[in-house]
């Protein structure tokens, strides 16, 4: 075997040197594949065939099973569940010859039939993630194969491809970019589907590859690329590329991949060549498989099936015993029977006894088998999947600006939407649009504009710029924004119309001002390397960019340095109030009104940007830019030394004002957060966006306010982490992992330790003792770890809510996952339990559909143990009347269909049609959720007429569908009785219930008992119900009460909740005391208030620097078409 290998190896490496060495003419580079190679690293060659390594195909599945898996796991999934173990068990004893009082196949045929349903269900469930799926992998993409561009699916790409992506659209697998339709091979992306980040980055091909804007050209290009194995490290890439005409090979980084999952964004086209596809792409290696969830409600009734075993256990033995005794005693008097010894071998004499203690306990442990119910799974199933079709057709789910209904992708956990306690939701693109507008400004102490208008009316602003005393300030407020930014102008319609002009920005805050001011009649319209050409209203005006001060989270701020036609120097500065006001000059008077306006802003939920400016005279300017230029050049600390040097040139500021973008949020995103809490859930939003645009949309969505208690947390080594987190614990006192008004705000690196095993016992109690919590820069397997933490650690029931690939961890750890579609591609949509058009359906889906489902199968679940128990007491009674003989009461086949026809409508009535409230009434008082939420409707409590009369006193609403179910269920066993005492000797089946209606229906005592039966059982049950509905109404009952009688039931509910929101009113009042009393300098846990709305989004630390970003544009140069 040794030698086999060894030769195989010895004639592969021979045949690629023989290959290497054929090629050598066109390529210099001779590369040699070797065993040792594809273990360490990935050879990909360009242009030329076949790949030295077969990979995996670009086909991606999210789906459960496959046709060769399905058997397998689905029989695992079937066989967790204990009651299916049992009855397989019971159907193999029921072979054995001379055991079984039922027959053979009374257990054998329900269980076959129950698992092909289960089957049924799983598969139509699970056709549905391959459709899901299919509509991925048949996406279309423009593929350079073989010297011809192929257009093709998504499926079809492979290793080696030249692929070429448009504007806006997606990339169909890991591509190292060789180059784009922008200069010197930038290209512009949207990694929000991987990273939550709202502004665009940039990317840069090399410039060895940077001329291939052409087929001709890409013809021409041929060698090898060598990178790292497939791995999951999104931000990590190494790589050389060898090329024919480059006499070294060329490093390889990150700066140059393009993630499957990223959208192409500003950018014509780009060429790029596939390294990883399909699960190989550092997208899908972060997606799990999809998990098998199991719900609480299956996890307690498993509980109560083994406390069913053991009680059939107990009760099988008593009878056996039992038995045995009665035989005995009577062996003498019922000689007949046969109980006596008896000689059964004539050879040897020897007397054995005619039953065996084992054989009597099988008999009895077949007989009441069915204690346990056969068909509450399968009812459970088919209840749950018409549920989840209730989810699907439901309209008022209906998003119609992206034709998306709701979607259950799994009808496994329909109950589980009804006790959500935590829900982790994601911020970009399921809170917010990530489409941000202009609405408000403020200039000289006016504020222009309303938080409460769509639009930004400039009206009063233009008239003021011509009119008023403060029309040189508007002057250089508008001036600024069209000039001090990175955004690039583009007129795609080829025309002289400035009107037609669009912008490519990374920043969607400087694309909304640069917009804006473009309305307003200010029009940047031309970037040169050195130059902005803006017209104002009207005329065109030059700025020479000197220099550019680049925004940073440390700065917080951007400056440009500017020379202007009337050779001014001027330095405009736009960034957070609380670095510009303590630059600017002394005894400002805007300040206080700015502050105000500030202040107004941030309370509508407006993200902010301070405005100021300073001229610079000749000789200052020298001076700082011969500073400049030394710390921009200096070898070590460049960083530091720059910012040093801005810091000396950004002073003695006068302020111009101050702007308020609106970062949109999706529809009725506040009015849903706010249902939410008041149901008693609490809200973690976790995004891997900035702390403050985090703490801004916080701010909009009213999950943060002024008046609650915000701690935030920001320590950047793991003892400050430790010690800040144990001192506000402490601080929190008997409060802790209790019900307060607080919120908590925590940055990535600071979450990185708080999850660490000293500090995350800490974290999650003092997380768990605020209303809300936010994380920012938060990872995709640092969401997932914050999801698992809760969930382990707390007996609550989480979801978790998001639209974009880096959710899909978080989605898949919760006990239920809901992906929003639309937005940011499908791939949470995929690996989402269920699936909504937008945020504000979550409302129903849980308030409406989840308690109704919760509640539902509650009653399902304990009316199919009840109706079971039922009926084998009866067979116990029996069996005191048989001498314990393990005979049966009913006739085998009327046993079997007990459960299948008898009873199978009320079970069925109560899961579909049952509901405690209207749809209206759950929607308009979140805190009745409470009630499902605590899960006070499922837990252990404790013959056809009975029950099905039973079903009646358990349901909460009579519908026409439900009269059917309950008297039909009693209409079907006269029925039933009357065709099978006929059918023999026509049909040879149960001889022994030949003309036994004729009997039983001619007997005055059948339907005396009819009568008396039924009310005596029921009796107990009525007297309970009055009771406890006269003295002990729950807020459910009495809001049912109210909706009977057609009265509003506001009062009563609100009055219900005065106390506990008195009760949290005081604790918070004392929490602000005990924390601002204890406050120290080195405290830093708490935000200063009142909030002032800032946030900017830009990439910070890019491949490309903003300076040198906005110096790579000549837009009097016409870009490459790339064909």
């Amino acid at each position: 075997m040794g030698q086999t290998s060894s030769m195989t190896r010895f004639f592969r490496d021979i045949r690629n040197a023989v290959t290497n060495k054929r090629r050598s003419s066109q390529n210099p580079i001779r590369t040699i594949t070797t065993d040792s190679d594809i273990d360490s690293k990935r050879i990909i060659t360009i242009n030329r065939g076949a790949q030295p390594i077969k990979s995996i195909t670009n086909h991606i599945s999210t789906s459960k099973y496959s046709i060769i898996s399905f058997l397998p796991k689905f029989l695992f999934e079937q066989f967790r569940k204990y009651s299916n173990i049992f009855f397989l068990c019971i159907a193999v004893l029921q072979q054995i010859p001379g055991v079984s009082p039922t027959g053979r196949y009374t257990t054998a045929v329900p269980l076959s039939i129950i698992l092909c349903c289960a089957a049924i269900k799983e598969i139509i469930e699970d056709v549905k993630r391959h459709i899901q799926d299919g509509s991925v992998n048949k996406r279309k993409v423009l593929i350079y194969r073989h010297g011809n561009w192929l257009y093709t699916t998504w499926q079809r790409v492979k290793v080696g491809d030249i692929v070429k992506v448009l504007d806006n659209e997606f990339f169909p697998a890991d591509l190292v970019l060789l180059s784009s339709g922008e200069p010197n091979s930038i290209c512009y992306i949207q990694t929000s589907n991987l990273d939550g980040e709202t502004n665009l980055k940039v990317r840069q091909g090399l410039p060895q590859t940077a001329n291939m804007i052409s087929s001709v050209q890409l013809r021409d290009l041929f060698g090898v690329i060598e990178c790292e194995l497939p791995n999951r490290n999104l931000y990590e890439f190494a790589g050389t590329l060898k090329l024919n005409n480059v006499a070294h090979p060329i490093p390889l980084g990150a700066d140059q991949i393009l993630l499957r999952g990223s959208q192409l964004k500003n950018t014509a086209w780009i060429y790029g060549l596939v390294i990883y596809n399909g699960h190989e792409t550092k997208l899908m290696m972060n997606s799990s498989s999809v998990p098998f969830k199991r719900t609480n409600v299956e996890q307690v009734t498993n509980s109560q099936i083994l406390f069913l075993l053991v009680l059939l256990i107990i009760i099988c033995s008593f009878s056996t015993i039992a038995g045995e005794i009665w035989n005995y005693r009577n062996k003498i008097a019922h000689w007949y029977l046969g109980l006596a010894y008896a000689t059964d071998d004539k050879a040897t004499g020897k007397a054995t006894a005619p039953n065996h203690f084992g054989y009597t306990f099988l008999t009895f442990f077949i007989l009441f088998n069915n204690l346990i119910p056969i068909s509450l799974q399968i009812t459970i199933d088919l209840v749950k999947f018409i549920q989840a079709y209730f989810i699907n057709w439901d309209v008022d789910m209906y998003d119609r600006e992206t034709d998306t209904p709701a979607n259950a992708r799994t009808s496994n956990l329909n109950e589980e939407l009804g006790q959500v306690k935590y829900i982790f939701s994601d911020k970009t693109g399921t809170l917010t649009k990530n489409v941000m507008v202009f609405k408000q400004c403020t200039i000289g102490g006016i504020m222009y504009g309303s938080g409460n208008i769509a639009e930004f009316n400039s009206y009063e602003l233009l008239k003021n710029l011509e009119q008023h005393s403060t029309g040189n300030q508007i002057r250089e407020f508008l001036a600024l924004l069209a000039t001090c930014h990175t955004v690039v102008p583009e007129n795609k319609m080829h025309t002289d119309l400035l009107n037609d002009i669009v912008y490519q920005a990374s920043s969607p805050d400087e694309y909304a001002l640069v917009s804006a001011v473009k309305e307003m009649g200010v029009i940047f319209f031309r970037r040169t390397p050195d130059s902005v050409i803006i017209n104002f209203r009207g005329e065109d005006e030059a700025y020479e960019i000197l220099n550019v001060l680049e925004f940073s989270s440390d700065r917080k701020r951007m400056s440009v340095i500017v020379r202007t036609a009337k050779k001014e120097i001027k330095l405009f500065c736009k960034g957070a109030d609380s670095v510009i006001m303590e630059r600017l000059v002394a005894n400002d008077p805007n300040v206080p009104l700015t502050m105000e306006h500030l202040e107004s802003f941030a309370k509508d939920g407006l993200r902010t940007l301070c405005l100021a400016c300073r001229i610079l005279t000749n000789e200052e300017y020298n001076e700082w830019s011969l500073e400049y230029r030394q710390a921009s050049t200096a070898i070590n600390n460049r960083h530091e030394l720059v910012a040093e040097v801005a810091e000396k040139i950004e002073k003695e500021l006068i302020l111009l004002g101050a702007t308020g973008i609106e970062d949109k949020l999706q529809d009725n995103v506040p009015e849903s957060l706010s249902m939410l809490l008041k149901a008693g859930i609490k809200i973690w939003v976790l995004t891997g966006d900035k702390k403050e645009t985090a703490v801004n949309i916080g701010y909009s969505c009213k999950l943060l306010s002024d008046q609650l208690l915000n701690l935030t947390l920001d320590e950047a080594t793991l003892d400050d982490t430790q010690r800040q987190l144990r001192e506000h614990c402490q601080t929190f006192g008997e409060s802790l992992r209790k019900e307060n008004l607080a919120s908590l705000i925590i940055e990535g690196r600071t979450l990185k330790y708080a999850l660490s095993p000293t500090c995350r016992q800490d974290f999650l109690d003092l997380a768990v003792s605020c209303k809300t919590v936010i994380c920012c820069r938060v990872s995709p397997k640092q969401k997932a770890e914050v999801v698992e933490l809760v969930k382990l650690s707390t007996d609550e029931i989480t979801l978790a809510i998001g639209d974009g690939a880096n959710d899909v961890g978080m989605i898949q750890t919760a006990h239920v996952g809901v992906g929003i579609m639309g937005r940011e591609g499908v791939q949470a949509a995929c690996a989402a339990d269920y699936t909504i058009g937008q945020f504000r359906f979550l409302t129903k889906l849980l308030f409406v559909h989840g308690v109704w489902s919760y509640r539902r199968l509650c009653k399902v679940l304990l009316y199919s143990f009840y109706k079971n128990i039922c009926l084998y007491v009866m067979e116990l009674w029996f069996a005191f009347h048989n001498g314990f003989s393990g005979q049966i009461l009913f006739e085998r086949w009327t046993i079997a269909i007990y459960n299948v026809l008898f009873t199978a409508a009320p079970p069925m009535a109560l899961g579909l049609l049952d509901r405690c409230c209207s749809a209206e009434t759950m929607m308009r008082f979140p805190a009745m959720y409470k009630m499902s939420q605590n899960r006070s409707d499922f837990n252990i409590k404790y013959v056809i007429f009975v029950v099905c009369l039973k079903a009646g006193l358990e349901s909460d609403s009579w519908t026409f569908l439900t009269h059917v179910a309950i008297w039909g269920s009693i209409a079907s066993w006269f029925l039933f009785f009357i065709v099978y005492s006929s059918i023999w000797p026509t049909i040879p089946l149960a001889p022994e219930m030949r003309g036994m209606a004729k009997y039983v229906f001619s007997s005055m005592y059948f339907w005396l008992g009819l009568i008396i039966i039924p009310i005596t059982a029921l009796f107990a049950d009525f007297i309970y119900n009055c009771l406890q509905r006269t003295l002990y109404k729950t807020l459910m009952q009495e809001v049912q009460e109210k909706e009977v009688a057609n009265q509003d039931p506001y009062d009563l509910v609100m009055a219900r909740q005065t106390s506990t929101v008195s009760r949290v009113a005081e604790r918070l009042a004392l929490l602000k005391s005990v924390f601002i009393r204890t406050r120290t300098p080195k405290m830093s846990g708490i935000i200063p208030g009142p909030y002032h709305g800032f946030a900017f989004s830009q990439e910070e630390d890019g491949v490309v620097p903003q300076d040198q970003l906005i110096r790579n544009y000549d837009t009097n140069i016409e870009k490459p078409l790339g064909y």
